[in-house]
């Protein structure tokens, strides 16, 4: 098996439907040797309004058809656009690996559904694609998230553990990591995508700039304790969640400011509740949450340990979501798994993915 470390490309568009992360990473599947440049490609109002339009699909339409043909053109568009920026030992990557956007996550049905098209991209930009990570791991039964454990891993491997690693994105997933133990991994809620859902209905911003509509507000308690009344929070984890499983509806009585900080508060209360096998030492962020600085001032006041920014770990918290699909995408490449039993709740370790070569 070829074990030298390749250069890939990792491209993400998250539950936020904020754009498309790329991102170059230099990995033979187990280790990282280098990190390259990255491009952020923002999806435009029509886009976002035309994802969210038909978040929960099970069925293609002529509609959803259209979409994917044009979210795979703007992955390909952001592929071009950080290739003419790299180095010219970055400029040919050996892989792509490739999301999609998530417009429905259902696992107790065995459902899951991320847009774009993988034989499409291979084709558009002449490389290996890998694409369709999920589908296999919800298949056999697994959760189908979270699927960056193993790239923590990796990244983590010089820090003191236990520790946590929180990807705040439209929705929140950990990544547990003991001395020895295999990484234990779950969704633990909501994270920006009620709060994004709520300032964007009231004043038309994508979300709280700087946490500052929040931080205005007060946290309604019998509100927050009706959103955590959810079945949710009693499941035993690997877990995961579809954007849509939460409502804005406890919320609606309330003021902008007001339902502002108690969903940013509702965010804090789940990760708090999050149960892991020992308690960290230190929680990492990545995801934009990172950048809000009331979610992560109210984290670090209810957990009671430092909650960092992957920042003050040498790392890129807009990219490394992005990241982790390129070398998800090497591992396809290596036969080596991509999701664990403790990650997914998969029966055993699974390599999952898809691989396109272009024609």
């Amino acid at each position: 098996m070829d074990t030298e470390a390749v250069w890939a490309v990792g491209l993400m568009s998250g539950t936020s439907m904020d754009g498309i992360d790329a991102a170059l990473v230099k990995t033979d599947g187990e280790t990282v040797a280098a990190f390259g440049d990255s491009y952020f490609l923002p999806y435009d109002p029509d886009i976002r309004t035309a994802v969210r339009a038909v978040l929960g699909e099970r069925t293609s339409d002529n509609r959803i058809s259209t979409l994917e043909k044009r979210l795979t053109e703007l992955n390909a568009e952001a592929v071009r656009a950080l290739l003419a920026k790299c180095p010219v030992e970055q400029a040919a990557p050996r892989v792509i690996g490739f999301h999609g956007q998530t417009i429905t996550h259902d696992p107790a049905e065995r459902f899951t559904w991320q847009l774009g098209d993988g034989r499409r991209l291979a084709e558009l930009l002449k490389t290996d694609v890998v694409y369709d990570f999920r589908s296999a791991d919800v298949a056999a039964g697994g959760e189908g998230a979270p699927f960056a454990p193993a790239y923590h891993r990796a990244v983590m491997q010089d820090k003191e553990k236990p520790l946590v690693v929180l990807n705040l994105g439209g929705v929140g997933n950990v990544t547990w990591l003991g001395p020895a133990q295999d990484p234990v991994s779950f969704d633990t809620g909501p994270a920006n995508a009620l709060l994004d859902d709520w300032v964007s209905r009231h004043t038309g911003q994508p979300c709280d700039v700087d946490g500052e509509i929040a931080r205005r507000g007060t946290v309604d308690r019998a509100v927050l304790a009706v959103l955590m009344d959810h079945p949710y929070f009693d499941r035993p984890p690997p877990k995961s969640l579809d954007r849509n499983d939460f409502s804005l509806d406890p919320v609606e009585a309330l003021s902008v400011e007001d339902g502002a900080a108690t969903l940013a508060a509702f965010t804090v209360e789940t990760v708090s509740r999050a149960p892991y096998p020992e308690a960290p030492r230190c929680v990492w962020v990545t995801g934009g949450g990172r950048k809000n600085p009331t979610l992560m001032r109210g984290l670090a006041e209810r957990l009671g340990i430092p909650v960092l920014p992957v920042e003050e770990a040498g790392l890129d918290g807009d990219n490394l979501e992005a990241q982790a699909f390129g070398f998800l995408a090497v591992r396809h490449l290596r036969g080596r798994p991509l999701s664990f039993p403790s990650t997914t709740n998969v029966p055993q370790p699974l390599r999952g993915g898809r691989l396109a070569k272009p024609l």
